[in-house]
């Protein structure tokens, strides 16, 4: 079931949801709007990304008061203002705004938030337009929109990303099939 904004709230209130910073006016009737934080990641020039490897290197860049260019096919990271933690019963999925992605720009491609995860989210962004588009630091980037599980799972989510701040890069190289 999909949580409406009122279910949102009163989690919310009750403090078994936390979305921090809350702002009352990013909430939709059946998501909320999270912000763009201030850090972008770019993976360096490399010929090769060895998914093995635990040096997979990035370059993180503050955003200023003057935006970020993403470049015209260009692919980044990027993280929301808010730190989320979801309670082992909420699971979330992670969604671009619609009017962004009329100007080229896809947000995430792993739009999945597991039961019990905490942190920030971190964003893939590509930029599909044959020019560059400008991203400021708080501008509404995605949304979030919550279901609630059936029941409480075994298992709530403990990974290798659990509490992340900031853009944070791929871990794959920590996956137990490598």
């Amino acid at each position: 079931m999909i949580l409406s904004d009122l279910s949102v709230k009163e989690l919310i209130n009750k403090g078994e949801l936390s979305v921090s910073p809350f702002e009352e006016e990013n909430l939709q009737c059946s998501s909320i709007d999270l912000r763009l934080g201030d850090e972008i990641a770019l993976y360096k020039n490399q010929s090769c990304i060895d998914i093995r490897e635990a040096s997979i290197e990035v370059e993180k860049v503050k955003i200023g008061e003057e935006g970020f260019e993403i470049k015209p096919r260009q692919f980044l990271l990027a993280t929301t203002l808010e730190y989320i933690k979801l309670p082992r019963y909420l699971t979330a999925f992670v969604e671009g705004r619609s009017s962004l992605g009329r100007l080229g720009l896809f947000i995430e491609n792993a739009g999945w938030v597991d039961a019990g995860f905490e942190g920030q989210i971190t964003l893939e962004l590509f930029n599909a337009n044959h020019c560059s588009i400008r991203l400021y630091k708080g501008l509404r980037i995605c949304q979030l929109v919550f279901a609630r599980l059936d029941r409480n799972p075994e298992k709530v989510y403990s990974g290798k990303y659990k509490g992340q701040r900031g853009a944070t890069a791929s871990k794959i190289y920590m996956d137990r099939d490598l």
